[in-house]
């Protein structure tokens, strides 16, 4: 992704109520996506190698993964509080730095790097957006496009660290795909069907202890189901860059699964539709008052 060594320019603010992001980033749908969006992230070898060496995604993929939801949570619902979560993520990352997947020096912050990371969330968004909600109209997709931008903006990238349009992201989003990603162990690691995870480590008490005596029975078909997802909500044209086959028969099995959620969700109470963040800050918005910040 292009960039410059220019101001950042005025504060960023957040996308606003009553766009695309605020209807669908705290919908219980987009809990299915972020798994694609993850595996398009660390195809990068820049991104996969920071990772690899950095992420504690294998040892504590539950903590890791309620930290990484809360963090885009905020981005959009989090009001002021979105801002220093965006300064918070670059300190995080300021000091990982290493050697790429194919052996070059890389490092978290570089823009292009960092520009990547965030601007994969925009197609796996508009592809999973078709199947779990509704194909977005030419209008949508701009701005969405525009919002996520916004978030780029939140989270420290600079105007020109992304394509300004829509219509200019697609090549250079192409353009990455063909030249830099591509398999690596990282990609292996999150679509595996065997290897070991543990069972949560969070939530209710009883619950926990039943998945802990049956996670031996349940871990191999929940893990089939992580892959099946995870590869079925990735862009087509990024399965055939990381070389993932995807047959017609899981194409018709993935839109059977993602019509009956396109048509159970939205007639669910917003208390179970949508995250605790979320819920409270479009509570918020409707009150006409400043998004909460408490948890």
């Amino acid at each position: 992704m292009p960039s410059s060594r220019r101001a950042r320019g005025p504060e960023p603010v957040p996308p606003p109520p009553g766009g695309v992001l605020w209807s669908v980033a705290g919908d219980i749908r987009s809990l299915l996506l972020l798994p694609a969006a993850l595996t398009l992230q660390v195809a990068h070898p820049a991104v996969g190698a920071g990772v690899d060496e950095y992420s504690v995604f294998r040892t504590d993929p539950w903590g890791r993964g309620a930290r990484s939801l809360a963090s885009v949570q905020l981005w959009v619902y989090g009001g002021d509080e979105a801002l220093a979560e965006g300064r918070r993520l670059r300190r995080l990352h300021r000091e990982i730095r290493g050697t790429d997947t194919l052996g070059r020096p890389y490092h978290a912050l570089a823009p292009d790097t960092y520009a990547w990371v965030h601007a994969t969330g925009f197609p796996v968004y508009q592809h999973g957006l078709r199947l779990l909600h509704r194909p977005l109209t030419p209008a949508q997709e701009r701005r969405l496009y525009e919002e996520w931008r916004r978030v780029g903006r939140v989270l420290g990238l600079r105007e020109s660290d992304l394509p300004r349009t829509v219509e200019e992201f697609w090549p250079a989003f192409h353009r990455v795909l063909a030249e830099e990603t591509g398999p690596n162990q990282v990609v292996h690691d999150l679509l595996s069907v065997d290897l070991p995870v543990p069972p949560p480590d969070r939530g209710p008490r009883l619950p926990r202890l039943a998945l802990r005596a049956l996670w031996p029975l349940l871990l191999p078909p929940l893990l089939r189901l992580r892959r099946f997802l995870t590869v079925g909500y990735l862009p087509p044209e990024a399965r055939a860059a990381l070389g993932l086959p995807w047959s017609d028969r899981q194409e018709r099995r993935l839109r059977r699964f993602s019509t009956v959620l396109r048509l159970l969700v939205p007639a669910l109470p917003e208390r179970l539709r949508y995250l605790p963040r979320a819920r409270r800050a479009r509570a918020a918005a409707r009150r006409g008052g400043a998004v909460s910040t408490r948890r």
